[in-house]
């Protein structure tokens, strides 16, 4: 996130939501924006669901799955035709030949092109546009609503362009800020969790860089750039992997095309899991490593925001668990690279050391009483800088700004005559990704604890499926059992379905394609077929 949680939901005037179901995927950060809304703030959602917080919304621009891209540029085109762009901003902050360009992409991306595009009323995105650009303080808030897309980074670029032709960054209460869909996400992408990454987003490519962390690390270092997580399946079935090592991922019942992830996991010739509890994914490991969780371990988490704060270890348990850092330094050790077991608060003032960004970042200063509890956030260059609330105060990291030129594509697999109807995936507020914790809590599982798919109720008449009723949903991958959910949460010719149980699993029917530059998979459109059980 460019700004904080508090920032967004306290000093803001209009929030933009944007692919995103915070009251249900993060119930803390969706009850302040719900107080926020109470409060004053007003509240712009874009989301192809009636989700709880349309209910409070001024406006709601319930969108045709897989066209962000066309509603934002319709957005854009809005604010640039009746002179609502922040001149100066623009002029003073942003590369002017990008705001040229994208100035002539938008011009095609009228109103009434946009509405036939994305299933809205034109009125309600001139409103919308207006809104936004005309709020003195507006954050832009997404989730996997908008990344997962086949062009989700062309998304998130596309939100960027519009926060920056407003003016509305590195200001109290704007911003562009992603929710983080898991627990320390943001902690494993600063940390280099990334083919392309060193920690602190220090390109691999960059041969100063690589340079730098070789002399670090005293060894001679792959100049390549690596695979994305979800490049990995296909070069299993290939070959081109052979060994892999799942650290607190199941992809059996997280990735999409389950039957696509069983070939790759089955063709590997060795499967290494290091998890909690005995997953999808573990069932089909050569050797299971017993994890640790958040209350078993030493070290930092860092979160949505930005935000470096300190995990404790509370309890001990029975067993031969070990630390991650453990394993992972016995691996390297045993691999030939030799390295000593150093203590959580070494590793990171490693980090501190190589990091430019943590530089000013400690267990020390974490510990000590001047940010106890409420940790540190990076940018913290020094061991007396503050952190950094709000990013790109003054000027971006990069200078100018630049424009990301980017026109609406289709997603790649469209309903037809066979499978005519779109599905949509995500989660409920009851239950957490693969249901690895979740599903262990009794309690829950008498809220919540079976597959259903939300049928609009136009569609459930024509399919003569009621209320509550065993259904068959059919993709060109895999055939699954649901129940029926019929409601007008969804529009005419759109479904949407958990991934969490297991007795009905959307990802076995998902598409396994890929956004073409961040390799996020489609998750939210792909082309099924609904019968009645």
């Amino acid at each position: 996130m460019t700004n904080t949680i508090d920032d967004i939901t306290q000093d803001s005037d209009v929030i933009f939501l944007i692919g995103s179901n915070p009251e249900e995927a993060h119930p803390v950060l969706g009850m302040q924006i719900r107080k926020a809304v109470e409060n004053g703030t007003r509240l712009i959602v874009v989301d192809p669901r009636d989700i709880k917080l349309t209910k409070h919304a001024d406006i709601h621009l319930k969108l045709k799955p897989g066209t962000n891209v066309a509603l934002i540029n319709g957005i854009i085109h809005v604010i640039i035709e009746e002179g609502l762009y922040d001149e100066k901003f623009i002029s003073e902050r942003s590369e002017g030949d990008g705001f040229e360009e994208l100035k002539e992409l938008v011009k095609d991306y009228t109103p009434e092109k946009v509405s036939k595009i994305c299933h809205v009323d034109s009125g309600d995105l001139i409103s919308a546009a207006k809104m936004y650009a005309k709020a003195g303080a507006a954050p832009i808030i997404y989730c996997l609503g908008v990344t997962e897309h086949s062009t989700g980074t062309e998304g998130v670029m596309s939100l960027s362009n519009m926060a920056m032709v407003c003016g509305k960054l590195g200001r109290p209460g704007c911003g562009v800020n992603p929710i983080r869909g898991q627990n320390n996400v943001q902690g494993a992408c600063d940390m280099g969790a990334l083919p392309t990454d060193f920690p602190g987003y220090q390109k691999v490519a960059n041969p100063d860089v690589l340079a730098k962390f070789e002399k670090a690390w005293g060894t001679k270092l792959n100049p390549n750039v690596g695979t994305k997580a979800t490049e990995c399946f296909p070069k299993m079935i290939s070959g081109d992997i052979k060994g892999l090592f799942i650290f607190g991922e199941d992809p059996m019942r997280t990735d999409p095309d389950t039957n696509h992830v069983i070939k790759a996991l089955t063709s590997l010739d060795f499967l290494v899991v290091d998890e909690l509890f005995m997953t999808e994914t573990a069932k089909y490991a050569d050797v299971i490593l017993p994890g640790r969780s958040y209350a078993e371990k030493e070290g930092t988490f860092s979160n949505t925001e930005r935000r470096v704060q300190r995990v404790r270890k509370a309890v001990e348990i029975a067993g031969d668990t070990k630390p991650d850092t453990w394993i992972f330094t016995e691996i390297m050790n045993r691999m030939g690279y030799d390295q000593p077991h150093l203590t959580p608060a070494q590793i990171m003032d490693e980090i501190a050391s190589v990091t430019p960004s943590f530089a000013g970042i400690s267990h020390e200063r974490l510990d000590s009483e001047e940010v106890a509890g409420r940790g540190l956030q990076w940018p913290c260059t020094a061991p007396d800088h503050p952190g950094t609330p709000i990013m790109h105060v003054g000027k971006f990291s990069r200078g100018l700004g630049h424009y990301n030129i980017a026109g609406y594509k289709e997603s790649v697999e469209m309903p037809d005559e066979e499978y005519p109807f779109i599905l949509m995936t995500g989660r409920i507020l009851e239950h957490y990704n693969a249901c690895a914790m979740t599903d262990k809590t009794p309690g829950i599982n008498e809220i919540a604890n079976s597959s259903f798919i939300e049928i609009n109720t136009k569609d459930a008449l024509k399919l003569g499926i009621s209320d509550g009723d065993k259904v068959k949903v059919s993709s060109r991958r895999a055939q699954i059992e649901s129940t029926a959910r019929v409601s007008d949460k969804t529009s005419e010719g759109e479904t949407w379905m958990p991934f969490h149980f297991q007795d009905g699993n959307s990802n076995w029917l998902t598409i396994a394609a890929l956004d073409s530059i961040a390799k996020a998979p489609e998750y939210k459109v792909c082309a099924i077929n609904i019968k009645r059980a």
